[in-house]
């Protein structure tokens, strides 16, 4: 169950590469249950930002509490793997393994690890099938069953929904939604507002700095996205969701069936 937890502690971080500066007195606090989404352009520190939760770069000024023991994940972007080597399902997921075994094959209890886990995230009985076989959907649900064979707390995806169609997406944030309710500390960035961002119960612009953070319905205006995207977005409700578009030109009749959402306060 959600708890109040702390697990990731950054508390006025500063980072970057070289002498420039890419993430600017960020604070973010990641507890046990929290599904959290990072939003912003390129090049607004995202995957810095990530880089800093999983201790892979340090900070240069702020600092960086971590729970003793808290376990962290990666999921990779789906299109950012090498698919010419040619692997099964469970063997992708063996290569996770959390024990010091080291040979190449599984155990009769990492076997069952594996097959409760495919199981768990509707991939049973492909275990020996190759990879390159599955849908780009399951392709993504294979390298979290590999992620969750590590055993985390905190599970640190990297644009999950880039390359898959909305079915897939909505899947994926399905099973991301479970796995938090269940515990499972998860933090994401994303490019997608609609299908995914307002989908979150808590949001972070990044443009280098902390523009907002919280639930959709505080962070979802049109203020902010401006001055997390620098160009005007317009926020509308339909049937009862957020939705980030354009915003129109001066004198364009509103869209159908579409409202403007409340102003900020």
């Amino acid at each position: 169950m959600p708890s109040d937890e702390a697990l990731v502690v950054l508390d006025g971080v500063t980072c970057g590469y070289g002498r420039r500066p890419v993430l600017v007195d960020v604070d973010l606090t990641l507890r046990t249950g929290s599904f959290v989404g990072i939003v912003g352009p390129s090049g607004a520190g995202k995957t810095t930002l990530l880089r800093a939760v999983m201790g892979l770069i340090e900070p240069r000024a702020g600092r960086i509490t971590r729970r003793p023991g808290t376990g962290v994940a990666y999921v990779p972007q789906v299109d950012t793997v090498d698919w010419e080597f040619p692997v099964t399902v469970g063997q992708v997921v063996l290569m996770a393994r959390a024990s010091g075994r080291r040979l190449p094959w599984a155990s009769p209890a990492e076997r069952r690890e594996i097959e409760g886990l495919l199981d768990r995230l509707g991939l049973g009985g492909l275990g020996s099938r190759p990879i390159l076989e599955l849908s780009g959907g399951q392709q993504q649900r294979v390298f979290v069953a590999r992620a969750l064979m590590r055993r985390p707390q905190l599970l640190v995806l990297d644009e999950p929904s880039s390359g898959v169609d909305a079915a897939t997406r909505h899947e994926l944030m399905h099973l991301l939604g479970e796995l938090s309710a269940a515990g499972l500390a998860i933090v994401l960035t994303t490019h997608d507002l609609n299908g995914v961002a307002t989908h979150l119960p808590e949001i972070v612009c990044l443009r280098g700095r902390v523009v907002a953070a919280g639930p959709p319905a505080q962070v979802i205006r049109p203020d902010i996205l401006e001055r997390t995207y620098g160009a005007p977005m317009s926020v509308l409700e339909h049937a009862g969701l957020l939705m980030v578009v354009d915003a129109p030109w001066p004198g364009a009749p509103p869209s159908p069936g579409l409202v403007p959402s409340a102003p900020a306060a």
